[in-house]
């Protein structure tokens, strides 16, 4: 069903495709199957949590996608994580393009997301562009060989389709997420000459005050076993940015994949055993890190990769002992949500404007406002001489037993994710971030008014209030798929 409807107040259209299953259908047998294709880059391409620099020259580990496909038999569910920073939503629509071509797939069956590593090449088009064969858009090298290899792990995981159980896990793991956003306790300017009492990455100081917003720390998973009890993947979702620790030049999937191969580990799938999918999706950590500034950094720096493998390797092992205890249920009902909704694009206001045209003309060696502003108000520039008057954006939800699953196609803040929860009519929920496209980060209204790097301009794009639509949309989702 689609239906197109204005919301008043916002100046905004959704479009909407639900398939909701009757409350008198009776549930069906489970068939589930996963999948790994490699993405890794070629050596010589910028590395974009870097800001582009150096290149990369050296690969840790694989960068993959990881794929899992539930059947029950009516529909099917797809979750599509790849490793990468963000992702633009031309290059999701691409593949999703050619799997409804191929496979018959609706779009709405098929959640793709980023997980947000920081140690890979952009999937946002920085090379030349061509129209890429079997896609029909104009993609670079890069993302045509990526969308090609969604394809493939879509293929690959139908066709390792089997009898399958599932079954829900939660643990709470509280001791790696930090909201690296801070009260000060006297205000601060922005690049733009703006001045604001919140900080991101303050640092420990005597300047700090509180933390700026809440985090969540509960690990949310989907276990998918054969009939038999051997495991064919477990999707885990987490409230945390990546961990980094990472050389510059190096290529590294993060703590995400290091979760998924340690899940592998506990769960001994060795050698003999069918191949098992472990999967991280990234949860609403838009102003959440792995870096505690209520205390003094640690004199001695870590070597290289250390503090990733710890935080995986802990949420690996206290999954793993939820797990034990899992509840394998072997009929399901699945369900699909998706909606389009327009969102504006702010601009900058005549003070922002005067700021940016200040800082242009200075010459002076020491900054007008801040280090940052230079490159503030060039993007501020670009922002108004090229950006549209609004964006569209994908909001999707799944339906698995008493499980509701979101995902937006922002940097989320935590305080999103919780609200979601709490108002959700599903006895279990958590939201993708970075998911379907990308579009800079979602604060909250009264974070906003709080200031900070994640609310400047150009940083988020999209009109204030966007996170409260958004939830909203996404509790009608829920209400719809119930």
């Amino acid at each position: 069903m689609k239906e197109m409807k204005k919301i008043v107040g916002g100046l905004f259209l959704v479009s909407i495709l639900f398939f909701a299953p009757n409350k008198e259908t009776l549930a069906q047998q489970l068939k589930a199957g996963a999948s790994i294709t490699d993405i890794t880059p070629h050596l010589g391409h910028p590395i974009v949590g870097n800001y582009n620099s150096p290149p990369a020259t050296y690969i840790h580990d694989p960068i993959s996608v990881r794929t899992l496909v539930l059947d029950d038999g009516m529909q099917e569910l797809i979750f599509v994580i790849v490793d990468n920073v963000h992702i633009n939503r031309e290059v999701f629509d691409a593949a999703k393009a050619i799997l409804n071509r191929d496979l018959n797939i609706s779009a709405k069956d098929i959640m793709m997301a980023s997980t947000h590593t920081h140690s890979g090449i952009s999937l946002n088009g920085e090379g030349l562009k061509s129209i890429a064969p079997d896609v029909g858009v104009a993609l670079d090298e890069y993302q045509t060989f990526a969308v090609k290899r969604m394809v493939d792990g879509v293929k690959i995981a139908r066709e390792n389709k089997e009898l399958a159980k599932i079954a829900f896990g939660s643990v709470d793991v509280p001791e790696h997420v930090f909201n690296r956003r801070w009260i000060m306790k006297d205000s601060v300017v922005n690049p733009l000459g703006q001045v604001e009492i919140a900080k991101m990455n303050p640092g420990h100081s005597n300047a700090l005050l509180r933390p700026a917003g809440p985090t969540d720390p509960e690990v949310a998973f989907i276990a998918v076993e054969s009939q038999e009890g051997t495991p064919i993947a477990l999707l885990a979702n987490y409230s945390l940015h990546y961990v980094g620790g990472v050389p510059k030049g190096h290529i590294s999937a993060d703590y995400f994949a290091a979760f998924g191969n340690r899940m592998g580990e506990l769960l001994e799938t060795g050698a003999n055993s069918p191949a098992f999918v472990g999967i991280m999706t990234n949860g609403t950590s838009g102003d959440v890190n792995n870096n505690d500034y209520s205390k003094p950094r640690p004199k001695e720096k870590l070597p290289p990769y250390e503090k990733m493998h710890y935080v995986a390797n802990d949420v690996a092992n206290k999954v793993h002992q939820k797990y034990k205890d899992l509840d394998f249920q072997s009929e399901v009902k699945l369900g699909s949500a998706l909606s389009e909704m327009t969102l504006t694009v702010r601009r900058a206001s005549p003070e922002i404007l005067k700021n940016v045209a200040l800082v242009r003309d200075h010459k002076g060696s020491e900054p007008l406002f801040h280090r940052l502003e230079k490159t503030y108000a060039s993007r501020i520039l670009n922002m108004e001489s090229s950006y549209p008057d609004s964006v569209q954006v994908v909001l999707q939800s799944f339906a698995i037993n008493d499980i509701g699953i979101a995902s937006i196609p922002f940097e989320v803040f935590a305080q999103i994710g919780l609200d979601i929860k709490e108002q959700s009519p599903f006895k279990n929920t958590f939201t993708i971030e970075l998911a379907n496209g990308s579009y800079g980060y979602l604060p909250t209204p009264e974070q906003h008014k709080l200031g900070g790097y994640e609310s400047w301009l150009t940083t988020n794009r999209v009109q204030k209030d966007a996170s409260d639509l958004i939830t909203e949309q996404l509790i009608k989702h829920f209400q719809q798929l119930k």
